[in-house]
Protein backbone atom coordinates (compact mmCIF):
# COMPACT_ATOMS: atom_id res chain seq x y z
CA UNK A 1 0.00 0.00 0.00
CA UNK A 2 1.09 3.56 -0.55
CA UNK A 3 2.64 5.61 2.26
CA UNK A 4 0.35 7.26 4.79
CA UNK A 5 -1.22 10.51 3.75
CA UNK A 6 -4.02 12.64 5.03
CA UNK A 7 -5.28 13.53 1.54
CA UNK A 8 -9.01 13.35 0.92
CA UNK A 9 -9.96 10.46 -1.30
CA UNK A 10 -12.65 10.53 -3.98
CA UNK A 11 -16.08 9.24 -3.07
CA UNK A 12 -17.56 6.41 -5.10
CA UNK A 13 -20.80 8.33 -5.48
CA UNK A 14 -19.08 11.28 -7.18
CA UNK A 15 -19.71 10.83 -10.86
CA UNK A 16 -16.91 13.22 -11.70
CA UNK A 17 -14.27 11.30 -9.75
CA UNK A 18 -11.25 10.32 -11.80
CA UNK A 19 -10.53 6.65 -12.29
CA UNK A 20 -7.15 5.00 -12.51
CA UNK A 21 -5.87 1.57 -13.39
CA UNK A 22 -7.75 -1.59 -14.24
CA UNK A 23 -9.77 -1.32 -11.03
CA UNK A 24 -11.88 1.37 -12.71
CA UNK A 25 -13.34 -0.96 -15.32
CA UNK A 26 -16.03 -2.51 -13.14
CA UNK A 27 -17.87 -0.96 -10.18
CA UNK A 28 -20.15 -3.06 -7.96
CA UNK A 29 -23.82 -2.07 -8.06
CA UNK A 30 -24.22 -2.24 -4.29
CA UNK A 31 -21.91 -1.02 -1.59
CA UNK A 32 -19.85 -4.08 -0.54
CA UNK A 33 -20.09 -3.42 3.18
CA UNK A 34 -18.44 -6.63 4.36
CA UNK A 35 -15.51 -6.27 1.96
CA UNK A 36 -15.02 -2.61 2.93
CA UNK A 37 -15.22 -3.49 6.62
CA UNK A 38 -12.44 -6.04 6.15
CA UNK A 39 -10.37 -3.93 3.76
CA UNK A 40 -10.39 -0.97 6.16
CA UNK A 41 -9.63 -3.19 9.18
CA UNK A 42 -12.94 -2.51 10.94
CA UNK A 43 -12.93 1.12 9.82
CA UNK A 44 -9.36 2.06 10.81
CA UNK A 45 -8.64 2.93 7.20
CA UNK A 46 -11.07 5.84 7.43
CA UNK A 47 -8.87 7.60 10.00
CA UNK A 48 -7.60 10.63 8.07
CA UNK A 49 -4.13 10.69 9.62
CA UNK A 50 -1.69 7.80 9.01
CA UNK A 51 -4.23 5.04 8.26
CA UNK A 52 -1.41 2.61 7.39
CA UNK A 53 0.12 3.05 10.83
CA UNK A 54 -3.23 2.28 12.44
CA UNK A 55 -3.46 -0.83 10.27
CA UNK A 56 -0.04 -1.95 11.51
CA UNK A 57 -1.15 -1.46 15.11
CA UNK A 58 -4.17 -3.62 14.33
CA UNK A 59 -1.74 -6.31 13.19
CA UNK A 60 -0.10 -6.25 16.62
CA UNK A 61 -3.49 -6.47 18.32
CA UNK A 62 -4.35 -9.46 16.15
CA UNK A 63 -1.05 -11.00 17.21
CA UNK A 64 -2.01 -10.77 20.90
CA UNK A 65 -5.47 -12.34 20.58
CA UNK A 66 -4.46 -16.06 20.28
CA UNK A 67 -1.99 -15.72 23.16
CA UNK A 68 -4.61 -14.02 25.32
CA UNK A 69 -7.06 -16.84 24.65
CA UNK A 70 -4.47 -19.58 25.16
CA UNK A 71 -2.72 -18.23 28.25
CA UNK A 72 -5.69 -16.38 29.73
CA UNK A 73 -5.04 -14.96 33.15
CA UNK A 74 -1.40 -16.11 33.04
CA UNK A 75 -0.50 -13.71 30.25
CA UNK A 76 0.35 -10.72 32.53
CA UNK A 77 2.71 -12.97 34.53
CA UNK A 78 4.46 -14.08 31.33
CA UNK A 79 4.81 -10.50 30.16
CA UNK A 80 6.28 -9.36 33.48
CA UNK A 81 8.75 -12.25 33.53
CA UNK A 82 9.67 -12.22 29.86
CA UNK A 83 13.39 -12.44 30.67
CA UNK A 84 13.05 -15.49 32.93
CA UNK A 85 13.52 -18.88 31.30
CA UNK A 86 12.35 -22.40 32.15
CA UNK A 87 9.30 -21.34 34.19
CA UNK A 88 6.73 -22.61 31.70
CA UNK A 89 8.17 -25.69 30.02
CA UNK A 90 11.29 -26.95 28.28
CA UNK A 91 11.65 -29.02 25.16
CA UNK A 92 14.26 -30.94 23.20
CA UNK A 93 16.66 -29.28 20.80
CA UNK A 94 14.86 -28.11 17.69
CA UNK A 95 11.46 -28.02 19.40
CA UNK A 96 8.93 -26.03 17.36
CA UNK A 97 6.04 -24.65 19.35
CA UNK A 98 2.79 -26.04 17.92
CA UNK A 99 1.07 -22.76 18.74
CA UNK A 100 3.08 -21.19 15.94
CA UNK A 101 0.94 -23.17 13.50
CA UNK A 102 -2.11 -21.35 14.87
CA UNK A 103 -0.45 -18.08 13.96
CA UNK A 104 0.48 -19.42 10.52
CA UNK A 105 -3.14 -20.44 9.91
CA UNK A 106 -4.34 -16.97 10.96
CA UNK A 107 -1.76 -15.37 8.67
CA UNK A 108 -2.89 -17.42 5.66
CA UNK A 109 -6.57 -16.73 6.41
CA UNK A 110 -6.14 -12.97 6.90
CA UNK A 111 -3.92 -12.68 3.82
CA UNK A 112 -6.35 -14.55 1.59
CA UNK A 113 -9.30 -12.60 2.94
CA UNK A 114 -7.33 -9.40 2.43
CA UNK A 115 -6.72 -10.12 -1.26
CA UNK A 116 -10.46 -10.62 -1.77
CA UNK A 117 -11.53 -7.56 0.22
CA UNK A 118 -8.85 -5.26 -1.19
CA UNK A 119 -9.78 -6.22 -4.73
CA UNK A 120 -13.44 -5.39 -4.19
CA UNK A 121 -12.62 -2.15 -2.36
CA UNK A 122 -10.35 -1.02 -5.20
CA UNK A 123 -13.15 -1.64 -7.70
CA UNK A 124 -15.70 0.16 -5.57
CA UNK A 125 -13.51 3.23 -4.95
CA UNK A 126 -12.20 3.22 -8.54
CA UNK A 127 -8.58 3.30 -7.41
CA UNK A 128 -5.77 0.83 -7.90
CA UNK A 129 -4.52 1.12 -4.32
CA UNK A 130 -6.82 3.16 -2.04
CA UNK A 131 -5.10 4.47 1.08
CA UNK A 132 -8.24 3.54 3.04
CA UNK A 133 -7.42 -0.13 2.44
CA UNK A 134 -5.21 -1.12 5.39
CA UNK A 135 -5.80 -4.88 5.58
CA UNK A 136 -2.46 -5.15 3.76
CA UNK A 137 -0.71 -3.46 6.70
CA UNK A 138 -2.49 -5.79 9.11
CA UNK A 139 -1.29 -8.81 7.15
CA UNK A 140 2.25 -7.48 6.62
CA UNK A 141 2.73 -6.56 10.29
CA UNK A 142 1.41 -9.95 11.38
CA UNK A 143 3.81 -11.64 8.94
CA UNK A 144 6.71 -9.65 10.41
CA UNK A 145 6.08 -10.91 13.92
CA UNK A 146 5.26 -14.51 13.01
CA UNK A 147 8.29 -14.96 10.76
CA UNK A 148 10.60 -12.76 12.81
CA UNK A 149 9.83 -14.14 16.27
CA UNK A 150 7.86 -17.33 15.76
CA UNK A 151 10.57 -19.22 13.91
CA UNK A 152 13.52 -20.30 16.09
CA UNK A 153 16.99 -19.04 15.30
CA UNK A 154 18.41 -22.52 14.82
CA UNK A 155 22.10 -21.67 15.02
CA UNK A 156 21.91 -19.46 18.06
CA UNK A 157 22.17 -22.09 20.83
CA UNK A 158 22.75 -25.82 21.10
CA UNK A 159 20.00 -26.46 23.60
CA UNK A 160 16.52 -25.03 23.92
CA UNK A 161 15.93 -23.80 27.44
CA UNK A 162 13.73 -20.80 26.90
CA UNK A 163 10.17 -21.87 26.50
CA UNK A 164 7.07 -20.17 25.14
CA UNK A 165 6.65 -16.59 26.24
CA UNK A 166 3.95 -14.07 25.49
CA UNK A 167 2.57 -13.88 22.93
CA UNK A 168 3.26 -17.57 22.52
CA UNK A 169 6.36 -17.99 20.39
CA UNK A 170 9.22 -20.44 20.78
CA UNK A 171 12.35 -18.39 21.24
CA UNK A 172 16.02 -19.38 21.32
CA UNK A 173 17.71 -17.48 24.15
CA UNK A 174 15.70 -14.41 23.18
CA UNK A 175 12.60 -13.69 25.21
CA UNK A 176 9.86 -12.08 23.15
CA UNK A 177 9.04 -8.94 25.09
CA UNK A 178 7.87 -5.42 24.34
CA UNK A 179 11.20 -4.57 22.69
CA UNK A 180 10.56 -7.08 19.91
CA UNK A 181 7.02 -5.85 19.41
CA UNK A 182 8.23 -2.25 19.14
CA UNK A 183 11.16 -3.13 16.89
CA UNK A 184 8.97 -5.26 14.63
CA UNK A 185 6.46 -2.42 14.34
CA UNK A 186 9.14 0.17 13.49
CA UNK A 187 10.92 -2.08 10.99
CA UNK A 188 7.72 -2.92 9.16
CA UNK A 189 6.66 0.72 8.89
CA UNK A 190 10.11 1.67 7.55
CA UNK A 191 10.12 -1.04 4.89
CA UNK A 192 6.47 -0.47 4.02
CA UNK A 193 7.17 3.20 3.26
CA UNK A 194 10.59 2.60 1.70
CA UNK A 195 9.42 -0.31 -0.47
CA UNK A 196 12.75 -1.93 -1.32
CA UNK A 197 13.00 -4.39 -4.21
CA UNK A 198 10.78 -6.18 -5.12
CA UNK A 199 8.04 -4.36 -3.17
CA UNK A 200 7.37 -1.69 -5.80
CA UNK A 201 7.41 -4.30 -8.53
CA UNK A 202 4.85 -6.33 -6.56
CA UNK A 203 2.47 -3.37 -6.68
CA UNK A 204 2.03 -3.99 -10.40
CA UNK A 205 0.27 -7.31 -9.72
CA UNK A 206 -3.43 -7.24 -10.60
CA UNK A 207 -6.18 -6.27 -8.15
CA UNK A 208 -5.92 -7.24 -4.53
CA UNK A 209 -2.68 -9.14 -5.10
CA UNK A 210 -0.87 -5.91 -5.95
CA UNK A 211 -2.28 -4.17 -2.89
CA UNK A 212 -1.25 -6.95 -0.52
CA UNK A 213 2.02 -8.24 -2.02
CA UNK A 214 4.20 -5.18 -1.42
CA UNK A 215 3.35 -5.33 2.30
CA UNK A 216 4.28 -9.01 2.39
CA UNK A 217 7.67 -8.08 0.95
CA UNK A 218 8.05 -5.36 3.59
CA UNK A 219 7.03 -7.89 6.24
CA UNK A 220 9.73 -10.32 5.12
CA UNK A 221 12.41 -7.61 5.25
CA UNK A 222 11.25 -6.58 8.72
CA UNK A 223 11.24 -10.22 9.86
CA UNK A 224 14.85 -10.59 8.74
CA UNK A 225 15.65 -7.51 10.82
CA UNK A 226 14.06 -9.15 13.85
CA UNK A 227 16.06 -12.31 13.26
CA UNK A 228 19.28 -10.30 13.20
CA UNK A 229 18.27 -8.54 16.41
CA UNK A 230 17.63 -11.90 18.08
CA UNK A 231 20.99 -13.30 17.05
CA UNK A 232 22.59 -10.29 18.72
CA UNK A 233 20.55 -10.85 21.89
CA UNK A 234 18.54 -7.63 21.55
Amino acid sequence: MSADSGATLPNSSDASSKTSGPAADVVPQRKPRLALFIATASGLGYIPVAPGTWGSLAGLVLLAIPASVFFGSGLPFLARNADVGDFLFSGPEGFFNPMVWIYVAILVFVSGLGVWAADIAALFWRQKDPSRVVIDEVSGQFLTMVAGCGVPVWGQVHELRYATLAPGFTIMRSALNWKYLLLGFILFRVFDIWKPFPARQAESLPGGWGIMADDWVAGIYAAIGLWLARTEGF
